[in-house]
């Protein structure tokens, strides 16, 4: 949506909605008035995942973001000096330039879940939340609950593209999702022409690789398995059709090999990815804040599958098609997806890209 569609208007953001679940820091029920930071493009209403609405209107001024997802969105429109804590911090040299050195400034809350006990007293007015239960994210804490947030004042939203993928009817076979999660915030902190550059950057980058591998036939794509190493090695767990990483495996010309699984995240058996015998795997680890400590974990995830007595005769395996990617540009929404996307399809459609030169 144009920043100009907003001005003076009642902004209703329905559509692969983010959940709000507090009325602080310029939502509905405030005394704040709209002449905060992007006064002119308020109020501001968001729909959640089942359709109820909550109205901002003014921009937050004292915003807590539940991991780096939201976080580097923020940063990335501007917004960022509003941010007054966050769990799960990005490790260093996680988000590109000098973005890194922002995000490694913002106060940590939680080095993974937030307490709930310091998120209610964090003096925040907005909490981003990119899942749709903290639990969600680590399967321990206690969410605060709407009621609590109101009393707290705290205005409460979700990325839509994750915290509204599961409960979703269709799968992501697009970044249309990431993309509204980009408008979403850049409509709520008065940001929207920012978010506007954004969003087009990365449809930019989309349009080449469309070009390049779009009429690459579903049945001649290259199988792809997101190998996810650090939720273990014992059972492995599928990226499914309704996570952000089935849309960007499709986008970058490549088949997910469980985009049968009608879910985000399921755990499988190693049963299971022998059967669907993938011609790449991309190797998904998280940043651990260290190139060397990164290098590593790809190296024990590569030698996991070729030493596995189960994964050492996959097509991938034996060819040594392996991806390094990390696993948060991959699974979270961000402008990073897009990059991703590029990367994979460079690496499995190198020929396309040089006839298309």
């Amino acid at each position: 949506m144009r920043p100009g569609k907003l001005c003076g208007l009642a902004v209703v953001l329905a559509l692969a909605a983010t959940a709000c679940g507090g009325s602080g820091g310029g939502a509905e029920g405030t005394d704040q008035s709209a002449s905060g930071r992007g006064g002119s493009g308020f109020p501001v209403q968001i729909a959640d995942c089942k359709g109820a609405r909550t109205t901002f209107r003014s921009a937050p001024h004292k915003i807590v973001t539940s991991n780096a997802a939201a976080l580097e969105i923020l940063l990335r429109l501007g917004a960022g000096d509003r941010v007054i804590g966050t769990g799960f911090p990005p490790g260093k040299g996680a988000l590109p330039g000098a973005l890194d050195a922002r995000a490694r400034k913002i106060p940590v809350l939680g080095k993974h879940i937030i307490p709930k006990e310091k998120l209610l007293g964090s003096g925040a007015d907005l909490y981003i939340d990119s899942f749709a239960s903290m639990n969600t994210m680590g399967g321990a804490g206690d969410a605060p609950t709407a009621e609590e947030f109101r009393a707290a004042g705290i205005g409460h939203i979700y990325l839509a593209s994750t915290a509204c993928a599961p409960m979703a009817e269709k799968p992501q076979r697009d970044l249309s999702g990431v993309e509204g999660d980009i408008r979403r915030l850049g409509a709520v902190t008065g940001t929207s022409r920012r978010a506007d550059e954004l969003v087009a950057g990365m449809r930019a980058k989309l349009t080449a690789v469309h070009k390049a591998v779009g009429e690459v036939p579903l049945d001649k794509r290259p199988t792809y398995f997101y190998f996810d190493y650090d939720a273990g090695t014992k059972q492995p767990v599928a990226v499914c059709r309704k996570q952000v990483a089935n849309a960007v495996i499709g986008q970058a010309g490549a088949r997910n090999v469980f985009d049968d699984c009608d879910a985000d995240f399921k755990p499988v058996s190693w049963e299971d990815v022998v059967a669907k015998n993938p011609d790449w795997i991309q190797l998904a680890v998280h940043n651990r804040g260290d190139a060397a400590a990164n290098a590593k974990a790809y190296d024990e995830a590569a030698a996991f599958l070729k030493s596995f007595p189960a994964t050492k005769g996959l097509t991938a395996v034996r060819r040594g098609h392996f991806l390094r990617i990390g696993a948060e540009r991959t699974t979270i929404a961000g402008v990073g997806n897009a990059d991703t996307v590029e990367e994979i399809a460079h690496t499995l459609h190198p020929a396309r890209f040089k006839a298309a030169r």
